[in-house]
């Protein structure tokens, strides 16, 4: 299946998607040095991002949130790429200077944990296997 959205940042990756229907924070909401969410409550709680396809309908929380974003991929934390359905400037922002791809407007109901998927920012496209 093949998703049409808007490119944020380009790049292509390929990754097990880890989904949550829950708005993330990266600051305070995300462990920079584990890539672990330690947001209580959060439906990712406990569960690791590195070197995933991060799929969440929009961001939240502090602008500082591009930092941490930026701290995970020189710590090798970051996930690989990030599908949003409405991306806020925080997140955008930090898949640019993190050079994370990045694609939204997305209907993420079709995309579930543990699916490869394959993130194109260059072309706004995301395909899932």
């Amino acid at each position: 299946m093949k998703l049409e959205g808007r490119k944020i940042y380009k790049g292509i990756a390929e990754a097990e998607a880890i989904v949550t229907k829950d708005g993330i924070s990266f600051y305070g909401g995300i462990d920079p040095d584990t890539g672990k969410v330690v947001e209580v409550g959060h439906e990712l709680e406990g569960q690791s991002i590195t070197g995933k396809v991060l799929v969440f309908p929009t961001g939240k929380g502090s602008t500082v949130g591009s930092y941490t974003m930026y701290r995970m991929k020189k710590n090798n934390t970051a996930p690989v790429a990030i599908i949003n359905k409405q991306i806020d400037t925080i997140v955008a922002v930090g898949c640019i200077i993190s050079e994370i791809p990045c694609v939204d407007k997305i209907d993420i109901s079709n995309i579930k944990t543990g699916q490869k998927v394959i993130v194109n920012g260059s072309e706004g496209t995301v395909e899932v296997k």
